[in-house]
């Protein structure tokens, strides 16, 4: 099977190399034909998992039917069958480059996306630069919608990458967006997200002046996300360990987007020590365990039961 589409591909080639030549009653290459040769060669070669030859038949494509920007974008994905991922995303990047030539920006920050999602799991620093670049495309649209999913990813891997300053900015970026669309539940969200980002840059008056401003917002003061937040703002000032630990084990953190769940189970105290504060603060004025004996005794009382 593999064989035949091979010896197709080679057909399609000879037939593609025939169209560009020229003789005495054919002046001119026939581009368009040869293209659509080579595009017939590229699937072949493809089918047969002889991917490297499929990427040069997709360029041969590109080269001579100029408009087509999407055989150099599966030139790339014949770079990501073979592992050959900065290749494959130097194609790719290619690619949305002409198509924002040639006015489908639409296409080139789909492209993008795409890319950024193949690049995701060897190189989380280029996949940022990927979803930010889409990002910033559907932003120039007005397409918002897409422009937000696209940074909550960035915002995501830089916490990964804990560029907790980088994290800071993009998320007050989302949480704009979010609220020009009106999606006040996911502001809340964000602001959260934001909490805990600046916490962990040791920053607490960011942190307060998240919450601040959003209760600005409709819905947000009183909210549970809300309540959460200046619970936990109270005791990070306080450097209360058990009011911290009570909020960032809560479900509302713990059930967040997996990078931020991270950051709250993971947030201490300043000067905590690791420590909860009531198990330090239990002995009182050489009281010791009195309170804990006095109360097993009154229980010893009524051992057998009342009756």
């Amino acid at each position: 099977m593999a064989a035949q589409k091979i010896n197709e591909a080679h057909e399609h080639i000879a037939k593609a190399e025939k169209c560009l030549k020229t003789s005495l009653t054919k002046w001119k290459p026939d581009f368009d034909s040869a293209a659509s040769e080579y595009a017939k060669a590229a699937v072949c070669f493809k089918n047969a998992k002889q991917y490297d030859q499929a990427k040069d038949a997709y360029l041969k494509e590109a080269e001579y039917h100029t408009d087509n920007k999407a055989a150099i974008e599966q030139a790339g994905m014949m770079m990501k069958e073979q592992k050959k991922m900065p290749e494959a995303i130097q194609y790719i990047e290619k690619a949305c480059m002409m198509y924002m030539e040639n006015g489908t920006p639409d296409t080139a920050a789909m492209a993008l996306d795409r890319a950024g999602k193949l690049i995701e799991p060897i190189n989380l620093e280029k996949a940022v630069d990927l979803y930010q670049k889409a990002a910033g495309v559907f932003e120039n649209e007005d397409r918002l919608r897409q422009a937000v999913e696209l940074l909550g990813k960035a915002s995501r891997l830089l916490v990964r990458l804990k560029r907790l300053d980088e994290a800071a900015v993009a998320l007050q970026k989302e949480k704009n967006m979010y609220k020009e669309i009106e999606n006040f539940p996911m502001c809340f969200k964000k602001t959260t997200a934001q909490v805990l980002v600046h916490l962990h840059r040791g920053d607490f008056v960011a942190a307060d002046k998240c919450v601040r401003e959003s209760y600005s917002l409709p819905g947000y003061s009183g909210s549970e996300d809300c309540v959460a937040m200046e619970t936990l703002l109270q005791g990070y000032d306080e450097q209360d360990e058990d009011q911290v630990y009570r909020v960032c084990n809560s479900p509302l953190l713990k059930y967040m987007d997996n990078d931020y769940a991270k950051l709250a189970i993971s947030l201490k105290v300043p000067g905590g020590g690791g420590k909860k504060k009531k198990a330090a603060a239990a002995p009182q004025g050489g009281a010791g365990g009195a309170p804990s004996a006095a109360k097993d005794e009154e229980d010893d009382e009524y051992e057998g039961g009342l009756c």
